[in-house]
Parts: structure tokens; C-alpha cells; sequence
């Protein structure tokens, strides 16, 4: 078997597993109960709080929460309803996760005004677009550091000093807030000076169902979902110990010896790409061919994704063709898989209905190899070779 599909979900590393199979029958407690078993939980929760702040800014706290959609949901509609008084606008841009797009669609119904920021061809953000945008009516920015479609690095350093000297300059108190869920564990996040980050554990080798957000010190944010109280009363439900600890040991994990990861991954890409190209004529690589590794790399591509035209074919029939043989890849976000439309990032960026239609997601992980990209360019070059020999495009 050869995965691809990292961007939509990651497995999870081994060590992981072992430690969630361990803590299920040794820390079962529920960690508000006040007896040993219920200490016991607490402790592994604060364990796992210390693992994940080592990878933010030191100013601020971890919320454990279940996942990137909450998360993003938690920063734009808890914002909203705690910043409406002051304000009621909010920039986001045309290619953001329906995470962050569905609920500025809910807010706009409420009577909010979303601004959607355009990209340009390679699906970079235009900064220039968002300082236009900026007036004392705006109460919160969320744009993504990493695009899932594309890998395409946004300027979301460039956009923060945007905000931060509007708000210098006319008194005001605009929030920032990335989805980091496609750069957490891959991407050095700890210099990065926002109010709001949102992550994802089963993107980075840790379990499903569990994720994280950092408030800035000093942020109050109202809870979405209420209740007992739970994560100092930003989110209440009997906290996920198992599944914590597991979110903790995967950052270590993700984080040691980064910059060896980073680069075996750029090979891995680059050989794919090679591959591809040599193989195969009239394709095009969505986004640049220069890669980047760092936040600040704004306008270059991150070496996990490799989106693909393959002109004169369905995406959709190479990806079930390279199923056959054990090879996993996608189309675009798992998320509007099931959507019968166009890639809304691919669109932006104003790729056709064809190029839309013909392209695929090479999404890599640190456990991929050398001999796995030639194989899939291999593959995919039989598989796109055999489409259009048989003229199936219409």
C-alpha cells in the first residue's frame, strides 16, 4: 500500500497507539472525579498541555477540544458573538476550509459582513486586498497558514502586521486567528504572535477526534459548547484523556529532529514531480514549483502537497484506477469530496472547469520513501496515458 492522502488524515505513529491501548485500561478515570483514578487523568491532561505549548507562543493556553472544525468554529462564532457591539465585519478569504467558511456563511445570514479575501494564480493571498479591507467595523481576520488543497503558503505574518498597525494607528482591537491544522507538526509555529491558532491531531500522526486551540493571554473567548465548565470553561465535556495524551506524544514526536523530516519530504515531492513531468505531457502543477518550510515562506509551497493537473482526464477516474493497485491519493479536500462542484480554492486561483476536473492531491508524509513516488508516477502516467488514448474526457 502507498498513502497519499496525508493532508485528509494522517496514521497514526506507533508509539501513539501504544500509549492510547496502555492509558485505556490504566487511566479510565474521569479526570474532574475526585478520588486517585480521576488525579490520575488530570495529570496526563496537564502532561499534554505542557507537550503541545512547547510548539506555540509562550503567551498564551491550550484548550483541548475535538478537532480543527471546532476549533475554527469556536474562534469565528464565539468572537463574533463576544466582539458584535463593537463591530461586525469579518476578513476571511475565498479559499479557506469549510471549517472557516461555513460559519462566516451562518454569520453573514446573522446579519455580519463577511469580506473574502481573493488569491492570486498560485492561490497566495493578496495583502493588498486585505488593507483595503480594514476599517474600525472589522472585529476578526482568520486566514489559514496552510492551504490543504494546494500546500500553497499563506502570508499570514504579512497579514498579522497588517492588523496589528491598523489597530495601532486607529485605536482599535482587531483579533487575529490562523487555521494551522495543515502546518502544526510540520511547520514551526512558536514565533508566531497571533491571538487564536487552531490545530488538528489526526493530521500529524495523532488520534482523530482531538485537537487544540491557543488563546493569547489575556483573550477571553465565550465557550461554544457550555456546560460542566471543563478547559477552564472554554469547553465543557469530560475532557479526552486517552486521546490527549496521545495529541501530546505525537507533538513531540512530529517536532524532534523537524528540519531532517522537512527535508526528506521535500525530496519525496520533488522526485514525485520529476516523475510526473517526465512521464507525462500537459499537466500543470497547481500552486509554484518553489517550496518552502517555514512560516515565513510566504508564496512558496509546502513540500507535503502536490497538486496536479492531468489534462485530458477525470481526477476522479485516475484516483479509483490507482485504487486498484493499493495507491491512495485525492481529488482535493475530504471534507467537499462529496460535493458535486468545483474545487472552490482550485477556482479562485481561475483554473477552468477542465483543469479543476482533471486534478489530483498528492499529499506526503514523513513515512513515504524514494521508491514509492517513482511507482506512483509510474502508475498515474498508465493510468492518465489510458484515459485519453480511450478519449473519455468530455
Amino acid at each position: 500500500m502507498i498513502y497519499l492522502d496525508n493532508s485528509a488524515t494522517t496514521c497514526q505513529y506507533e508509539e501513539v497507539t501504544e500509549l492510547i491501548y496502555k492509558l485505556s485500561k490504566e487511566a479510565f478515570g474521569n479526570p474532574s472525579s475526585l478520588h486517585m483514578l480521576g488525579f490520575r487523568s488530570a495529570e496526563l491532561i496537564r502532561e499534554a498541555r505542557g507537550k503541545v505549548s512547547k510548539a506555540f507562543p509562550a503567551n498564551g493556553e491550550i484548550i483541548f477540544n475535538s478537532g480543527g472544525t471546532e476549533g475554527d468554529n469556536t474562534a469565528i462564532l464565539s468572537t463574533a458573538r463576544k466582539l458584535r457591539r463593537r463591530g461586525n465585519k469579518i476578513i476571511t478569504s475565498k479559499i479557506e476550509h469549510p471549517a472557516v467558511l461555513e460559519p462566516c456563511k451562518k454569520l453573514a445570514e446573522d446579519g455580519f459582513e463577511i469580506c473574502y479575501l481573493d488569491v492570486d494564480n498560485t492561490g497566495t493571498i493578496k495583502l493588498d486586498c486585505l488593507k483595503e479591507e480594514l476599517d474600525d467595523n472589522v472585529i476578526l481576520v482568520t486566514l489559514m497558514a496552510v492551504n490543504n488543497e494546494t500546500g500553497m503558503i499563506q502570508p499570514i505574518l504579512g497579514a498579522y502586521d497588517l492588523v496589528k498597525d491598523y489597530n495601532k494607528a486607529h485605536g482599535t482591537n482587531i483579533l487575529f486567528h490562523t487555521d494551522a491544522v495543515q502546518a502544526f507538526g510540520k511547520m514551526n509555529l512558536r514565533s508566531v504572535p497571533f491571538d487564536l491558532i487552531t490545530i488538528s491531531g489526526h493530521k500529524f500522526h495523532a488520534p482523530k477526534g482531538v485537537g487544540a486551540m491557543y488563546v493569547k493571554s489575556g483573550l477571553k473567548v465565550p465557550a461554544l459548547i457550555t456546560g460542566g465548565g471543563q478547559e477552564n470553561g472554554y469547553r465543557s465535556g469530560t475532557e479526552n484523556t486517552q486521546g490527549i495524551s496521545g495529541l501530546g506524544l505525537a507533538t513531540e514526536l512530529a517536532y524532534d529532529n523537524l528540519a531532517e523530516k522537512q527535508l526528506h519530504i521535500i525530496n519525496l515531492n520533488n522526485r514525485l514531480r520529476e516523475g510526473l513531468m517526465s512521464e507525462l505531457d500537459d499537466i500543470i502543477v497547481n500552486g509554484t514549483i518553489d517550496m518552502g518550510v517555514d512560516v515565513s515562506d510566504y508564496g512558496k509551497r509546502f513540500p507535503s502537497v502536490l497538486n496536479v493537473s492531468f489534462l485530458g482526464a477525470r481526477g476522479e477516474v485516475i484516483l479509483h484506477t490507482l485504487e486498484q493497485d493499493e495507491i491512495f491519493v485525492s481529488t482535493g479536500s475530504a471534507c467537499s469530496s462529496h460535493k458535486n462542484s468545483d474545487s472552490h480554492v482550485l477556482a479562485a486561483m481561475g483554473l477552468g472547469h477542465k483543469e479543476i476536473e482533471g486534478a489530483i492531491r498528492f499529499s506526503i508524509s514523513e513515512f513515504n520513501t524514494l521508491e514509492e513516488m517513482d511507482e506512483v508516477a509510474a502508475k498515474v502516467s498508465v493510468a492518465v496515458k489510458r484515459f485519453r488514448r480511450l478519449g473519455s474526457f468530455r
